[in-house]
């Protein structure tokens, strides 16, 4: 899709309460820079604002910004919620943690000093000074180094200057944060300018949006400043809705069986490649034991499970999930009848598994499975086989009653894995189990039931009577797929 198609669907929020006058002004200023665009029809202007008690010297250099923090957090949330396509953040004091909330929301935050620099490099590609008017507190955190140093000298007023009239311009009794835009705050403003383009400045940039709402009179009083409110407001219309920097997050449908989710998410946790805490994968478990069982509805007269199912999956995706994942083989059987109601994708641990026999045991020919009667009545695996390698690839071999039974008692038995019990009297049933298949000419065996692999881990030379057949464990396969799919890499290639 090209980025002007996208631009014409989109629709972007601005985030008041930070500061009235400078929020009010960048409001004003995308309302008309949309309207004159020629994308007009398409493109919506949303403006969003709570109750915050900002303090009267916010820009001061050892201010607090917790609760301004977490005001961005909320804002950006109600507009996501919204379905907003990128957000504008008219306080300079907050991009110096967007990193921060944008982490943790899916709605983009357009930068307004990326949005400044790009400006800059594209009118004035010669400049060598620019003159700064930003808070003590931003010019402390070094906000506008960040992206200019190495291209030009960043200059700012001297300390007195920076006191004495930025400040007191802009945060005083009649300064404009007061609702004064004229008078007294553009002569104290004048002055700062003056000390800037006396040390060489060529252009002067308000690193605080309520200086830019006055660019207009310290232009007329001879000053080479820009308006960087004008300028975030034109960026939001060339901005790429696709970029987001938000973590991704698996989402996980827990509790199905709740042993099993465990399981996965240790398996998660085992295959990322991490050094730290922070390079683990983002998840969120909508853990519902409560699910109906899948088993008894598939061969049975229980509940059907599959508005639990979906109430799940819909509750990941409202909490940002990027993927879903279900530790449980027999949900599978109810996934199709939900995919397409829901915007991100469940990752199908059957055809992963298939997938997987293909690539790493391509030259086998017989899949033994073990797991619930209600997968076997299903079919689910042998459609997963039916689609990922057609049907003369793979033969499917599965336990007779006797044996299926046995399997069964290991999973749903009074002493068996539902149950809590993970000991060797239980391993040997479903050794015994295994040993059948692989007498009935199975050279591969998928566990497919999650609680199957608390019992025998995946190994790909195990010893049955022996001979060396693999055993496959789909929650380990599904937590690979799943690692390998939130990389950078995976996110690309999906």
């Amino acid at each position: 899709m090209k980025v002007e198609q996208i631009q014409r669907a989109m629709s972007v929020g601005v985030i008041g309460g930070l500061g009235a006058i400078g929020s009010a002004d960048l409001y004003a200023k995308m309302t008309r820079t949309a309207a004159k665009s020629a994308a007009r029809e398409r493109v919506k202007v949303l403006f969003g604002q709570q109750a915050f008690d900002d303090a009267d010297m916010a820009g001061a250099e050892n201010a607090q910004t917790n609760t301004r923090k977490l005001y961005v957090f909320d804002m950006l949330r109600e507009f996501e919620q919204r379905g907003t396509s990128a957000v504008l953040l008219p306080c300079f004091i907050s991009h110096t943690f967007i990193d921060e909330v944008q982490a943790e929301v899916g709605v983009p935050i357009i930068d307004m000093v990326a949005a400044i620099r790009r400006h800059l490099a594209q009118r004035l590609p010669k400049l060598q000074k620019i003159g700064v008017l930003t808070s003590s507190y931003v010019r402390k955190k070094a906000l506008f180094e960040k992206y200019f140093a190495g291209d030009c000298e960043l200059l700012y007023p001297a300390p007195v200057m920076q006191h004495a009239c930025l400040m007191r311009a802009v945060y005083g009794t009649t300064g404009i944060k007061n609702g004064y835009l004229d008078g007294e705050s553009i002569d104290l403003l004048y002055r700062a300018c003056k000390d800037l383009l006396d040390q060489g400045a060529q252009v002067i940039v308000p690193g605080m949006t309520e200086i830019a709402t006055v660019a207009e009179a310290l232009s007329a009083r001879g000053i080479p400043i820009i308006d960087t409110n004008q300028i975030y407001a034109e960026s939001a219309l060339s901005f790429p809705a696709e970029q987001v920097g938000r973590s991704f997050k698996i989402g996980v449908v827990g509790g199905v069986g709740p042993a099993a989710t465990v399981d996965f998410i240790e398996k998660v946790i085992k295959n990322t490649p991490a050094a730290r805490d922070q390079d683990h994968i983002k998840l969120v478990v909508e853990h519902n034991p409560k699910i109906p069982d899948r088993t008894d509805n598939l061969i049975g007269d229980g509940a059907d499970p599959t508005v639990a199912i979906y109430a799940a999956c819909k509750r990941l995706e409202n909490d940002n999930a990027d993927m879903i994942a279900i530790p449980c083989n027999t949900a599978h059987a109810f996934v199709e009848r939900i995919q397409s109601y829901l915007s991100i994708p469940i990752v199908n641990m059957l055809s992963e598994t298939v997938s997987y026999i293909e690539k790493r045991h391509g030259d086998k020919t017989c899949i033994g499975l073990l797991a619930t009667s209600g997968t076997i009545a299903s079919r689910v695996y042998q459609q997963a086989v039916d689609r990922n390698s057609g049907h003369n690839k793979f033969g499917m071999i599965v336990p007779d009653a006797e044996h299926q039974a046995l399997v069964m008692d290991v999973i749903y038995g009074e002493q068996g894995v539902k149950a809590g019990f993970v000991n060797d009297a239980v391993r040997a049933k479903l050794q015994r189990a295994i040993a059948y298949l692989v007498a009935q000419g199975a050279d591969v065996i998928v566990l497919g039931c999650t609680e199957l692999p608390l019992l025998i881990a995946q190994d790909e030379k195990f010893d049955v009577g022996g001979k060396r057949v693999p055993v496959l464990d789909p929650t380990e396969i599904l937590a690979r797929r799943c690692v390998a799919l939130a990389s950078p890499q995976g996110r690309k290639a999906a």
